[in-house]
């Protein structure tokens, strides 16, 4: 199963206001100790962490561990101050990323 998300970004906000951003992984997170039906280990996949990115500067750095749920669901604010995009990524301890873009057109207060 390939890493896929699903992620929601306002597209305007006011100067100065509190945006959310919500996403939610598709994602089987296996811990690497369940046993198929063949009797071999189900390869360890497990989504490690979450960037978000704000018209070029980090806004968000989440280190997540084992214990999070498959699918995961996260919600996060920040206060928008500028137009620019957004860059959600989703990290799998096996290297495989995915990247979820979009805009936010930052109207004054």
């Amino acid at each position: 199963m390939t890493l896929s998300a699903r992620v929601r970004i306002p597209q305007q906000a006011q100067a100065g206001e509190i945006v959310e951003i919500r996403t939610l992984a598709n994602h089987p997170m296996e811990t690497g100790f369940r046993i198929d039906t063949q009797g071999d280990r189900v390869p360890r996949r497990l989504i490690d962490r979450l960037t978000c990115s704000y018209a070029g500067r980090r806004i968000l750095d989440a280190e997540l561990h084992p214990a999070i749920a498959a699918n995961p669901y996260l919600a996060f604010r920040f206060v928008a101050d500028v137009s620019g995009e957004i860059v959600v990524t989703w990290h799998e301890d096996t290297g495989e990323t995915l990247e979820e873009r979009g805009f936010l057109e930052v109207r004054p207060a």
